[in-house]
């Protein structure tokens, strides 16, 4: 039998008693215990309990296997991404080549498995989110329902006048009592419907956070779309190595040599033209230089393989760079590696240089302009997630990482520009006999990107 069946069966019997007062004050206290037993116990436990907790239990334990089989995926991820390291400073060679490539495909499928396992939890998450605001809904609505049927019964039932109810009474003491025991159950009823408000509250919390995986379940599935993406240029790159090369030694040496010929007539090229640019840059217009102006384009841990200037290799290779040192900072980035906007800002230009020019400059490359008026330049990038003229803010995935355009291996080329310095053009080359569109600025334009990250 129903809560409120009970009550109306016993408003039937009390209305039958030779007591009237058992249609007042006792009435109330009766249904009090009702409501207590029946509304207030499905308030905090519902009816549906066992089968819901029994649901939640299951969810919460694919989640931890979820998370057992991510933090083994991550291990093998971690351990491609030593092997790369390694494999980035011994010699340059076809043999070392193919196991770079081999390596990066290896990891990229990790990146793959750990992004369908990351979906497949944040999935079980809204599952188990959905349960639980079912579970509320269920809640709510016993409670309200057993509210409200106890109010209509107690007003339909109490129709006695004042005096008579006090005739009912020995004495004036049993009244009192008894008018004691209905303020408590008045109480009791502002608890339930204080509690009600709580579980709407709660309520509305689970749905916010629902909302919240759900976005964060677009974004796993775009990153799982960019890593296959990337996953295929990576395999017809290996595919057309093999192809170049025939898989011979002297072949890939050949190939480096040309690649390498090719860089230092552009770089030439591109140092003429940017001698040519002339321009005054206010230092006072530059944010001062210090920690956090710029955040690091890459998750910790960084690791950077050449500085700005005059390195070692700028030195010991001066035809690469024109004579005029490195202008950026390269950092250690595997292919496939998400790279993040340095400051909130606008995306002046994007471009490919490997399509004009394969194996030299800047590859796939991004500008941003920032308030601050410092723009800042990622290359050598394998896939690009921006568009020109799209709004940044400060974090955001731009990109991913990789080998193209004149590289010795993977890695972000990081260059921090003053803006008004720096300008996107179409160059000629000679080099190629192709337009080639890419960032130039003067040398005074290029700024140590250490100086503010």
């Amino acid at each position: 039998m129903s809560k409120n069946q009970l009550l109306k069966e016993y408003i039937i019997l009390s209305k039958k008693s030779q007591y009237p007062w058992s249609r007042g004050l006792t009435k109330a206290i009766f249904l009090f215990c009702l409501i207590f037993i029946f509304g207030f116990w499905s308030l905090i436990f519902g009816f549906s309990l066992p089968v819901r907790a029994m649901k939640i239990d299951e969810l919460k334990s694919q989640i931890s296997r979820k998370n057992q089989e991510m933090a083994a995926i991550q291990k093998e991820i971690d351990e491609y991404k030593d092997k790369l390291g390694k494999t980035s400073k011994e010699a340059g060679n076809l043999k070392n080549q193919i196991k770079t490539l081999e390596n990066t495909l290896y990891k990229i499928k990790g990146d793959i498995k750990f992004a369908q396992n990351r979906i497949e939890a944040a999935n079980l998450s809204i599952e188990e989110l959905s349960v639980n605001i079912g579970s509320t809904k269920v809640q709510i609505n016993q409670n309200i329902g057993a509210v409200a049927e106890t109010i209509r019964l107690i007003n339909e039932a109490d129709s006695n006048s004042l005096v008579e109810i006090l005739l009912a009474y020995d004495s004036l003491s049993d009244f009192f009592d008894n008018l004691n025991a209905v303020q408590d159950f008045e109480k009791n009823i502002a608890l339930s419907l204080q509690t009600l408000k709580s579980l709407k509250t709660t309520l509305e919390n689970q749905k916010l956070e629902i909302e919240g995986e759900k976005n964060n379940l677009e974004t796993k599935k775009e990153e799982l779309l960019d890593k296959q993406e990337i996953q295929k240029n990576t395999q017809t790159q290996k595919s057309e190595l093999f192809k170049q090369t025939k898989n011979k030694e002297t072949l890939y040496k050949n190939l480096l040599e040309e690649r390498l010929k090719k860089q230092e007539a552009l770089e030439q090229e591109i140092s003429a033209i940017e001698e040519e640019i002339r321009i005054a840059i206010d230092p006072e217009s530059l944010p001062k230089s210090g920690a956090g102006v710029l955040l690091w384009p890459l998750e910790q841990p960084i690791v950077i393989t050449q500085y700005f200037g005059n390195t070692a290799f700028a030195t010991q290779n001066p035809q690469i760079y024109g004579g005029k040192g490195h202008n950026g900072i390269d950092f250690r980035a595997s292919i496939g590696t998400a790279i993040k906007a340095s400051e909130d800002g606008i995306v002046r230009d994007i471009g490919n240089t490997d399509i004009a020019c394969d194996g030299v400059s800047y590859g796939e490359w991004a500008l941003i302009d920032h308030s601050n008026n410092l723009s800042t330049l990622y290359s050598h990038l394998s896939l690009i997630k921006v568009k020109s003229g799209s709004n940044i803010k400060k974090g955001d995935i731009i990109g991913y990482s990789g080998n193209s355009g004149y590289t010795t291996g993977p890695h972000l080329h990081f260059a921090v520009f003053a803006s008004k310095a720096v300008k996107v053009d179409s160059m000629r080359s000679k080099v190629c006999g192709t337009m080639m569109k890419l960032p130039l600025a003067p040398y005074n334009g290029y700024l140590n990107p250490l100086s503010y990250l």
